[in-house]
């Protein structure tokens, strides 16, 4: 850290350059690259390039150099940004927000938990167990998080297919104490199919690969991947993620956050059931489509704590309402094989919007009074979904592009806003940017 501070290459912030154009810009930012400096300011803003290895940048040696410094006194830098937000947070008493954003692949996620972390560390370091308990709570919510709602695609081994937007709460000394996490946009048909050479959902390997004999057997479970058909696709890839200790971590996480035992065994029967849901085929007796393998269904209603004659009704008819009557109609074949994926992905939805509102109940702020304590304020991190495009875009995929383009031109325009009240705050001669 100390070379870095004395040796900075090329410009440390866009703002500096003599010229400003795409291939300027980018030679600069291949220099700072080239050099290990993924980070550069445009003004306020840091752009990252991300390394795909690990760098020794993020230590308490680091964290100590930023704190309380001012934006500019130190090189670019993802903590810079961290400790601006939280001083302004702490200074004005007004919520801020802290918005990453970028292609798939570019280390969102991970700049997200670098933050929290940082966040983390600089906050008191209070004797009070109320706090500690916070900071662990909402350190550990990552992983399970992620086991759920992330997965390996082609450009990235640990993408997150949801977007997050996490609000940290503080108390008027600037001590975290409590969050709420709102989840968008789940990818939820990654469940039922998923493009060449990715995964689904990493909890589905996690389960499968790290779960004890004992818990199998109870899930009716073998650890043989390509057993299942919602995961046979990914079930041979090479992936940087270890799933069997994964799932250890992810268990213990749950457990400290304070996931009751029974509900640890609930999420797994739900997987386990999702897996098996899977391996349903439909045969087709004259025009009646029929359940191909019952002993499943048998299952999948023990897991689901449900009758299996509900589960084959579930599958094989839908209730259609005419007028006052309301009649069950036979699927066809390939409605049954629709509506099994559907079921597949709603059931998948709702455990993943589960966890998250059990996630919240326990990481919500409690018993603050701010008649007593002062205003709480609020630092919010949104990390949202990558832009991508397929060879095969689903709907999904149009929602995850058109709501990165929205919230690009939101950031755009308010950047232009500020910059363009501040030239004429100080009477400086520009060409004016009309704001759509």
């Amino acid at each position: 850290m100390a070379e870095q501070e004395s040796l900075e290459f090329g410009k440390a912030d866009f703002v500096l350059m003599d010229t400003v154009s795409m291939p300027e810009f980018m030679a600069n930012l291949r220099l700072r690259f080239e050099k290990g400096r993924i980070y550069t300011f445009i003004g306020e803003v840091v752009v990252s390039v991300n390394p795909y290895k690990l760098l020794n940048i993020y230590g308490r040696d680091t964290i100590e150099q930023y704190k309380g410094r001012e934006l500019y006194e130190r090189p670019p830098h993802l903590f810079a940004i961290a400790d601006a937000a939280y001083k302004a947070m702490k200074r004005r008493s007004k919520d801020t927000c802290i918005v990453i954003s970028g292609e798939s692949g570019a280390g969102k996620t991970e700049a997200s938990k670098y933050i929290m972390q940082y966040i983390a560390a600089i906050t008191n370091p209070s004797q009070r167990a109320e706090v500690e308990r916070v900071k662990n709570m909402l350190l550990k919510s990552n992983c399970v998080l992620e086991a759920f709602g992330n997965a390996k695609t082609n450009r990235n081994d640990n993408s997150s297919r949801f977007g997050k937007y996490m609000d940290i709460n503080f108390d008027f000394k600037g001590d975290p104490i409590g969050g709420h996490i709102n989840n968008y946009l789940l990818e939820k048909s990654r469940v039922i199919v998923q493009q060449p050479g990715e995964r689904s959902f990493h909890s589905f390997y996690q389960l499968l690969q790290g779960g004890s004999d004992q818990i199998l057997r109870s899930l009716h479970l073998q650890k043989s991947l390509s057993s299942y058909s919602y995961i046979r696709v990914g079930a041979q890839l090479k992936s940087s993620i270890n799933d069997a200790a994964e799932f250890k971590v992810v268990a213990e996480a749950m457990k400290v956050i304070g996931f009751k035992p029974e509900e640890i065994q609930t999420v797994y029967k739900i997987l386990a059931a999702i897996l098996h849901l899977g391996n349903l085929k439909f045969v087709v007796d004259g025009d009646t489509p029929l359940i191909d393998n019952g002993k499943v269904v048998s299952i999948i209603a023990e897991l689901l704590s449900t009758k299996t004659d509900m589960v084959e009704k579930a599958l094989l008819y839908r209730t259609v309402a005419t007028g006052r009557d309301i009649i069950d109609k036979q699927h066809t074949e390939q409605e049954a094989s629709y509506g099994r994926d559907a079921f597949a992905k709603a059931i998948y939805e709702r455990l993943f919007c589960w966890i998250v509102t059990r996630i919240n109940d326990i990481i919500e702020v409690k018993n603050y009074d701010t008649t007593v304590h002062g205003k709480n304020t609020v630092i919010g991190v949104l990390d949202i979904y990558g832009f991508e495009i397929f060879d095969n875009n689903s709907f999904e995929q149009f929602c995850i592009n058109y709501c990165n383009e929205k919230l690009q031109q939101l950031f755009i325009q308010l950047v232009l806003k500020q910059e363009q009240e501040e030239y004429q705050r100080e009477g400086i001669p520009w060409k004016h940017v009309r704001l759509l």
